[in-house]
């Protein structure tokens, strides 16, 4: 699986070239903060990439890697995402802080909400956002989405406040 923008390449994960900067990525208290909050250490990291990697065999789609096409270099992850607990399919996205403020996140979600839209036939996406996370509430009405409704927790990541965007597939 495999998608290409101008700029980025939206690919399956593949652990030996992504893990070293994945973990770098979770161990940054940056990256964390608007998610679960708990810094990773390299074993938590690999259970996370791992879990991603578990949720494109249960579901048939899941994050993918991103990658610039001018560099090689691992930005972060984008893409289609459903867990257990979680209130509707959801396009969510994690770039590593060193790549904050290039608009790759925009551009990648931009190219997951085509995937899931055309390819998946979903009729609908969501985005749920920790309270406070302004950057990815921009990114939110920057793909089109618009405010849905906030709700008290998340299932396995907060109890507090979300914020959930969203958008229907446009019509044909």
């Amino acid at each position: 699986m495999r998608i290409e923008t101008e700029r980025l390449i939206l690919r399956e994960i593949d652990p030996e070239r992504d893990f070293d900067a994945w973990a770098k990525t979770m161990g940054d208290p940056r990256t964390v903060k608007f998610m679960d909050g708990k810094v990773q250490d390299r074993a938590l990291a690999w259970r996370n990439m791992a879990s991603i990697i578990g949720h494109w065999q249960i579901r048939g789609y899941g994050f993918f890697s991103l990658e610039s096409k001018e560099t090689g270099e691992w930005l972060g992850r984008v893409g289609p995402w459903y867990p257990e607990g979680w209130p509707e399919p959801e396009i969510g996205w994690t770039i590593s802080p060193e790549h904050w403020g290039h608009g790759y996140a925009t551009e990648a979600a931009q190219a997951s909400l085509a995937y899931v839209f055309d390819t998946l036939g979903w009729k609908s996406a969501i985005h749920v956002i920790l309270m406070g996370n302004e950057a990815s509430i921009g990114v939110a009405k920057n793909i089109g989405s618009t405010f849905l409704r906030s709700q008290k927790g998340l299932a396995g990541v907060t109890d507090g406040e979300v914020v959930i965007y969203g958008q229907d597939a446009p019509t044909k």
